[in-house]
């Protein structure tokens, strides 16, 4: 096939995978649904074959069904929730409980605490690699990762990480890579071996954010603080397309089967980019959502995206004690945001 022939094939498949896209329509808000709201929140995690929604919430999880949006339970005897990740296999969920420094191990079924696994100071984000059976906690302070067999509870190494981490994404094939918003850097983790293999630069982004994993092309998403996303070959760390998003990014999936990727940002909008070829996006809308709307999750099985967010008081004056004041949640508006097509 000559140069000319690829060239029309590549441009029928982006204007072809544009017109499939815009037929199925926009997204917004399809529902919204009032939440307990003693204390902040965090990281979202849907389990789309149990049908369940976790969201981290200050001193437990609470667990909703996900298609009534119910909360059908909650995980207890944490101080400071951020990250959950789940092995259905060892029917085990995890919990980084950040100003203890430790991980909240809870059964899936009755979620139950199992037990409590010793991490580093401010556990932050945290993620399973089925491929070893391993979690990997991202503990931001002390600018480590934390790793812990997961059948067993056990901590098996600290991996000093060299920067800020904030979250992370694994292929299923034993490499693990997080960024570190300090560095404006994205690390390539042998899951096996526990050895860094390559930082590599994430310029022209800046403060990353979310990341996100194409599995299939070997592709890496990366949702950055200077309202850029960031498109990297997984393979060498090459930068290969960068996109604009939203401010006061947070949170960044992809959706394999649709070819979507998502952005949420506390400015209040969700930007949605659609892939046409692995090295090939393109923006396809801003949808407005709420301001502060800023962590997020995705059901595959439905396409929704989940979003939580909150009504916030005017934070106080700066004073000695409290010098950079954070601003507190006005009782009853602790809300989940359910948007889709």
């Amino acid at each position: 096939m000559n140069r000319l022939a690829i060239m029309c094939l590549s441009l029928f498949l982006v204007v072809g995978s544009s017109w499939a896209y815009a037929d199925a329509g926009t997204y917004h808000i399809l529902q919204t649904v009032k939440l307990p709201d003693e204390g902040g929140w965090d990281y979202l995690k849907v389990d789309a074959d149990a049908r369940r929604l976790y969201i981290a919430h200050e001193t437990e999880v609470l667990v909703l069904d996900a298609d009534t949006y119910k909360v059908i339970g909650k995980v207890d005897g944490i101080q400071g929730a951020h990250g959950v990740a789940l092995a259905p296999e060892l029917g085990k969920g995890f919990v980084t409980s950040g100003k203890s420094g430790t991980v909240v191990v809870f059964d899936l079924k009755s979620l139950q605490k199992i037990s409590e696994t010793t991490a580093q100071k401010d556990a932050d984000a945290v993620v399973y690699d089925a491929a070893t059976k391993r979690i990997f906690t991202f503990n931001g302070d002390s600018e480590n990762s934390t790793v812990i067999d997961a059948a067993t509870d056990t901590v098996i190494k600290t991996l000093d990480l060299g920067g800020k981490p904030e979250f992370a994404a694994v292929d299923g094939k034993g490499h693990l890579f997080n960024n570190l918003v300090d560095k404006s850097t994205v690390l390539e983790t042998d899951t096996k071996k526990l050895k860094i293999m390559h930082r590599w630069p994430l310029a022209p982004g800046e403060g990353p954010s979310g990341m996100a994993m194409d599995v299939e092309d070997n592709r890496l998403f990366i949702g950055c603080h200077n309202k850029l996303a960031v498109v990297m070959n997984a393979a060498n760390g090459k930068v290969v397309q960068t996109l604009p998003i939203g401010d006061h990014i947070d949170a960044t999936y992809f959706d394999q089967a649709r070819g979507m990727l998502f952005n949420s940002c506390g400015d209040g909008t969700l930007s949605v980019i659609h892939q046409n070829l692995p090295d090939n996006y393109q923006v396809v809308e801003n949808v407005k959502t709420e301001p502060g709307a800023r962590t997020m999750a995705f059901d595959f099985k439905t396409g929704h995206v989940f979003l939580v967010t909150a009504d916030m008081r005017p934070a106080l004056a700066p004073t000695k004690d409290n010098p950079k004041p954070r601003r507190k949640m006005i009782p009853g508006t602790f809300r989940l945001l359910i948007l889709g097509q």
